[in-house]
């Protein structure tokens, strides 16, 4: 009888592994009177509440590659929320339209971290989300975004940027990360010929001053946008994907949300 209870129980964990999966939906959200229309993501064989994390899109706005992070972190066991930074699901085609939208969004920082605060509490509001847990990423004008909201106190427990477009603290935001405990790691590609290597020294300076807790790792011959599979078809000679680069720089991440999340 034992025995069939076993198996029993053995087919029934069997039949909910088959039938578990991603799933996903999309989200439509306000931030102020503009409309964001953002793309949730979890695994519904994981029960109960679990950490969250906030995505953030490159330049070129919420499409399939931050839909595809956030599947990628539903599948490691976290719930994702790839936000939307432009608003109305906009996109740019062309680098010259992507330059202007995320400088658009940069050229007022108050309104640029409310907006990513905003995605950051549709998030927090799942039931599926832990809400003591949490942790935001990004690629590009993402990996910005993800800092900024570390410097102005959002309540997370690591930032990933991936190649992004880094903020200098001042001496207060950099206390306030350390103040709040909150671990960065700084994804960088030696060759990014986007980022200014004074400008990666003073964020590390500022950083170290204040006794922050962060990585800066450089990736070898990784240019601009290294993680990005579809970079080079956009014919920009600094942008280049490198795929042990994305790779490794990936899997430091699932490392720090390990440490930081688990």
């Amino acid at each position: 009888m034992r025995h069939m209870s076993l198996l029993v129980g053995c087919w029934l964990v069997l039949v909910s592994a088959l039938h578990a999966e991603v799933k996903s939906k999309e989200i439509t959200y306000k931030d102020g009177n503009v409309e964001c229309r953002g793309y949730l993501a979890w695994d519904d064989a994981v029960t109960g509440a679990r950490p969250g994390v906030l995505v953030v899109h490159e330049w070129w706005g919420l499409n399939d590659y931050a839909r595809e992070r956030a599947q990628m972190l539903a599948k490691e066991g976290y719930i994702a929320f790839a936000c939307d930074m432009y608003g109305e699901g906009k996109q740019a085609a062309h680098p010259k339209e992507a330059g202007e939208m995320a400088s658009k969004v940069r050229g007022n920082v108050d309104s640029w971290v409310k907006r990513a605060q905003a995605g950051l509490a549709v998030l927090t509001s799942q039931p599926e989300c832990d809400k003591t847990k949490l942790a935001a990423i990004g690629y590009c004008f993402g990996g910005s975004t993800s800092i900024q909201l570390a410097l102005h106190g959002a309540d997370l427990d690591a930032v990933a940027s991936f190649h992004g477009a880094l903020p200098i603290p001042t001496a207060e935001q950099a206390a306030l990360v350390k103040k709040n405990n909150v671990t960065l790691l700084i994804c960088h590609g030696s060759q990014d010929s986007f980022i200014p290597e004074e400008t990666c020294q003073k964020v590390r300076a500022a950083l170290d001053a204040a006794g922050a807790d962060f990585e800066m790792v450089y990736y070898g011959n990784a240019r601009h946008s290294f993680t990005v599979k579809s970079a080079d078809s956009h014919k920009i000679d600094g942008m280049r994907y490198n795929a042990e680069a994305d790779q490794r720089s990936w899997n430091r991440m699932l490392a720090l949300f390990k440490e930081k999340l688990k």
